[in-house]
């Protein structure tokens, strides 16, 4: 597999992978060879993983150690998210105030 030899730079194999992890590396690498890979694309990704993690949390079956290993990524996942959106939040926020002033104003 193509893959391989940059998966194993990280201890892993392609078939070490879930089929939902196969697909956005096939994606993501299809989108890099492009240069087509924007924020938003990454925010989706971070989004997805998040979900991905939830639904193993939401396990009844899992080991102590599984249990705060995910916990673990879903909140390096949720902060990642965080620091990728902070800037449209802050934007946003700041348009909202600006048009709350303005309308406080009477303009």
């Amino acid at each position: 597999m193509q893959f391989d030899n940059f998966l194993s730079k990280f201890g892993l194999k392609y078939d070490d992978l879930r089929e939902e992890e196969r697909e956005y590396l096939v994606r993501m690498v299809e989108r890099v060879s492009k240069k087509q890979v924007t924020v938003k694309d990454i925010e989706e990704s971070i989004k997805g993983m998040i979900e991905s993690v939830a639904r193993e949390l939401s396990s009844e079956s899992l080991s102590r150690r599984k249990d705060v290993f995910l916990k673990a990524r879903l909140k390096n996942y949720l902060l990642l998210y965080d620091i990728l959106t902070a800037p449209e939040k802050a934007k946003k926020a700041l348009e909202k105030q600006l048009k709350n002033a303005k309308n406080a104003q009477g303009f």
